[in-house]
């Protein structure tokens, strides 16, 4: 969404007109989208989305946070051939993850309303952590998965798998 509206990709943006003048784009389009107007949505934010404090309250206020918390070492080793990041276009990218990290993990954790520590579990695996949280704190209703017969006929509960009403 951020990229639509700059019209070009975001390194290519900090490069002609540096961060302030991105970071007051990005302000505008999580105003925007943190309405509430429309669908419920995700909203994926940059990590320096959060450095601002209108961001942060806005997002507080009008949205359930869910931070996903990462090791600098550990979001190294998922970005270290990322070359759009523009932050991380440096002769050392770890230590500046490091700073960043020092630099913003407070402000997520004031912000978040959940945590979901991400290490390296699969993507199906976070989303359902996060759900599960969701689902908790009642803010969310998942629906209950039908149950996959087994070979030979039988269900994971242990009984028998009914034949559909139409057949």
């Amino acid at each position: 969404m951020l990229e639509e509206r700059l019209g070009m990709p975001i390194r290519q943006f900090f490069e002609q007109h540096g961060e302030a003048v991105f970071r007051d784009h990005e302000e505008a389009v999580m105003d925007d989208l943190s309405r509430g107007q429309g669908a419920p949505k995700v909203l994926a934010t940059g990590g320096g989305a959060l450095l601002r404090e209108a961001n942060r309250q806005r997002l507080k206020s009008r949205c359930t946070v869910v931070y996903l918390r990462s090791t600098p070492e550990e979001l190294y080793r998922r970005l270290r051939h990322d070359t759009q990041r523009p932050l991380l276009q440096v002769a050392d990218p770890l230590a500046k993850l490091r700073e960043l990290y020092g630099q913003r993990h407070g402000l997520y954790e004031a912000t978040a309303h959940y945590s979901v520590d991400t290490g390296r579990p699969s993507v199906a695996s976070l989303v359902n952590m996060i759900l599960m949280q969701l689902e908790m704190a009642g803010l969310v209703q998942v629906p209950a998965r039908p149950e996959a017969p087994l070979p030979g006929g039988g269900s994971p509960s242990g009984g028998a798998a009914a034949p559909d009403a139409g057949a």
